[in-house]
């Protein structure tokens, strides 16, 4: 595992705890010598992270839309910064920079990313491993709200494992390196629905 791509916030959050984490992520990445692929921000989670990975000797790799580029603050002092031409092409170049992907507290393009990254992974299009960052419970509600997909069989629970969280940097890394990918056909019950459409 030489990279891994972190989605997170252009804002700082509500609490200190946030940044707290981003920092002790970057801290977990660069002591296993794993490089940061992240959105190219100056701002907020993004900034913070991109920073403390710069301060400890990391690599940093940026990925930014044109024009998101005034938006966020595009990052200046990064080891290098790729800007291109449209979110699709952002998101396509983090996944092919990176060997798995988390997500730190964030916003609706944190989790769009996310979302992205781990269907990817359920329709066996990457074998790379996805997770939460659960900082202080901020992800409980998400978590919660996967099982509910797997209670009413909108998905297995083995695609549901695919997603992986901990509230801690450290476990959370162990679990990436340990991660075995696998996959499982889409559909939660295809035989079962085609008996309960009128």
């Amino acid at each position: 595992m030489k990279s891994l791509c972190v989605y997170c916030g252009s804002s700082i959050g509500a609490s200190p705890v946030y940044a707290k984490a981003a920092r002790s992520l970057a801290k977990e990445l660069v002591e296993n010598n794993i490089a940061l692929v992240y959105g190219g921000g100056k701002v907020g989670l993004m900034g913070v992270i991109a920073d403390e990975f710069l301060d400890l000797g990391g690599e940093v790799t940026g990925v930014i839309p044109k024009a998101l580029l005034d938006k966020e603050v595009g990052h200046t002092g990064l080891t290098r910064q790729h800007i291109v031409k449209d979110m699709h092409e952002r998101k396509a170049m983090m996944a092919e920079l990176s060997d798995g992907f988390i997500a730190l507290p964030g916003g609706i393009g944190t989790l769009e990313e996310l979302f992205e990254a781990l269907t990817w992974s359920q329709l066996g299009l990457h074998e790379k491993p996805v997770g939460l960052l659960n900082v202080d419970g901020f992800y409980d509600g998400l978590i919660g709200f996967i099982h509910q997909l797997v209670n009413q069989r909108f998905l297995k629970p083995e695609q549901a494992s695919l997603l992986l969280h901990d509230s801690d940097a450290s476990s959370l890394l162990a679990r990436f390196k340990s991660y075995v990918p696998s996959y499982h056909p889409k559909w939660a019950d295809q035989e079962k629905a085609k008996t309960l459409v009128p």
